[in-house]
């Protein structure tokens, strides 16, 4: 068992190291910190001597998160500050190279102290196991973040292989990897192309543009998290699922509990119920999901576009939240059937509508280009030239491919959405033959697509 851990721990050394040897130094001192740290909470007796121990590693962890991911932003923007006054400033902006994975590991870290603190797991005295938690090679670049009190037990606990369950975890790979490669890439690339030149387009390639960009999000990074699960779970491990098919939600609350769940229970767990939740009148309420809503959207990338994002979306579920009906869609939308209802459907195509207006400010480069970007495209929407314009331009550009992609992936991912992945349980009542075709043909979809340049999801972690 401790041979299993040390080959995993090597293998996930190696994977971070390949970019560079100094990130890999700070995942160890961070690593590191946390351990011991966790080990002097548990021991020192005193609620005092905790907090001193607590507000070390929290202060060192945000240290180095803030210096390597904010520190040219914050600079910029004080700089800025101070020009909008009449002073001429001369700040130095470093060349900082953000290390791959800081923002997961960090709060990997983070959630395990933070949870001895609390009394909810004992630190474990074994570094190799507790390595492995925080340097797990699947989820180490782009999540799901973990949690001790549901990873460190199963790194803990004796592992045997499971024919099923590792075909089962390459069927979630295969899904990811046609999320990624052939969805996302295809979606990137052209939504590109509109955003990067927003001015010389109409109204409605400019809708097309969000459109794009909401499904390549989506697929990028729930691709990823399909390929880090099914991994996790070849190798005998299940993590936390990441999402559960948000883009079929009928509110924004229900949207918030599907879309990236680990960072969202995260912050609910050690950042929204500390600060006092939903208790203690309206204003700490209101307070409380702003809060948790603009650190989300820090947390993204250090620009104001993902502050704004963060703000857009706690506006969004506020009256959800003032009404008490944050919780109103609890369960699977249409469950059992085979379509919605058309108030279902017309809740889906309001939330999804609200959804695809934020990401606008998820993707901009900046506040400016954002708002440049609604205008247009409010404006050149109700031109009858402008839907010449992009019917050309899917045409001349886009072609008719991408489009029958994308319309079979929404109709998988709606028949697959009462399961854990769309394709978990996607023709097992059909024969062999059949169920087999399916897959070949996202094998070949996926060979035919990967020669086209890798596009990466836009903030950095």
């Amino acid at each position: 068992m401790q041979l299993q851990n040390r080959f995993l721990l090597l293998a996930s050394y190696f994977f971070y190291s390949c970019w560079d040897w100094r990130f890999l130094f700070l995942l160890v001192f961070s690593t590191f910190l946390d351990f011991a740290t966790g080990l002097k909470i548990y021991k020192t007796e005193t609620i005092k001597a905790k907090k001193v121990w607590l507000a070390i590693s929290v202060i060192i962890n945000l240290g180095f998160l803030g210096f390597f991911k904010y520190y040219n932003f914050f600079t910029e923007s004080f700089a800025a500050l101070l020009q909008s006054a009449g002073f001429k400033p001369h700040f130095e902006t470093l060349k900082i190279i953000l290390p791959v994975g800081i923002s997961f590991y960090t709060f990997h870290g983070l959630s395990y102290v933070f949870d001895i603190y609390n009394g909810k797991i004992k630190p474990t005295s074994n570094w190799i196991n507790y390595s492995l938690f925080v340097s797990f090679f699947p989820l180490l670049v782009a999540g799901p973040i973990e949690r001790a009190t549901h990873l460190l037990p199963q790194i803990e606990n004796q592992r045997k292989f499971d024919y099923s369950k590792a075909v089962d975890g390459l069927r979630q790979i295969l899904w990811g990897l046609f999320k990624k490669i052939v969805i996302a890439d295809n979606c990137a690339e052209f939504a590109n192309m509109i955003f990067n030149n927003s001015a010389d387009y109409s109204g409605t390639t400019l809708l097309l543009g969000a459109l794009l960009f909401t499904f390549q999000i989506y697929c990028d990074f729930s691709g990823y998290s399909d390929i880090a699960l099914g991994t996790a779970r070849v190798l005998g491990f299940e993590l936390l699922r990441n999402f559960a098919f948000p883009y079929f939600s009928r509110d924004v609350a229900e949207f918030w509990r599907r879309w990236h769940i680990s960072l969202s229970s995260w912050f609910k767990d050690y950042l929204y119920i500390p600060l006092g939740g939903s208790k203690g009148g309206t204003w700490k309420k209101v307070r409380n999901t702003f809060i948790i809503f603009l650190v989300s959207g820090f947390w993204h990338g250090a620009n104001w576009t993902f502050i704004a994002w963060g703000f857009l979306n706690a506006l969004y579920i506020m009256p959800l939240i003032l009404s008490n009906k944050n919780r109103d869609n609890i369960d699977i939308v249409a469950k059992g059937k085979t379509f919605p209802s058309g108030r279902d459907f017309g809740k889906i195509a309001i939330t999804f509508t609200l959804t695809v207006f934020a990401w606008i400010f998820f993707r901009a480069e900046s506040i400016t280009h954002a708002f440049n970007y609604i205008g247009n495209l409010t404006k050149g929407l109700f031109v009858k030239s402008a839907y010449l314009q992009t019917l050309n331009f899917i045409s001349s550009k886009v072609g008719f491919v991408l489009p029958a992609l994308l319309i079979s992936f929404v109709a998988i991912e709606w028949i697959g959405r009462e399961h854990k992945y769309a394709i978990e349980n996607v023709g097992m009542k059909y024969p062999k033959l059949i169920r087999w075709s399916f897959y070949y043909a996202l094998v070949i979809a996926i060979f035919l697509f990967t020669g086209k340049e890798a596009q990466f999801i836009y903030f950095q972690f």
